[in-house]
């Protein structure tokens, strides 16, 4: 990962503990202030965090796609490839050790 993601990931992941911490003290008091119930809270602690994961699939998919994308302009060759030229290498030295007709 290049460090320019790798220091935007982890800023956007500290705003996300961040974001959570301040959340749960707000939900904590708006529970002592009866104002929400303990239930409540729970699900709106919960929506926040499944819509974080979301957002970090979505980060993640992105990610991959921006780093497949890089591979191929700068001629990096991917998993696929070096298969297919393993399996190429393999057909050749099958036909070299086969004995000659």
């Amino acid at each position: 990962m290049s460090d320019y993601l790798k220091k935007g990931f982890l800023l956007g992941l500290g705003a996300a503990v961040s974001g959570k911490e301040k959340l749960s003290q707000k939900l904590k008091e708006l529970v002592d202030k009866n104002e929400l119930t303990q239930e409540q809270a729970k699900t709106v602690m919960q929506n926040f965090v499944d819509k974080g994961d979301m957002k970090k699939d979505e980060w993640t998919a992105k990610n991959q796609v921006q780093m497949q994308k890089l591979a191929s302009d700068y001629g990096i060759a991917t998993k696929e490839d070096i298969n297919e030229l393993r399996a190429r290498l393999t057909e050749l030295e099958d036909k070299l050790n086969q004995p000659h007709q």
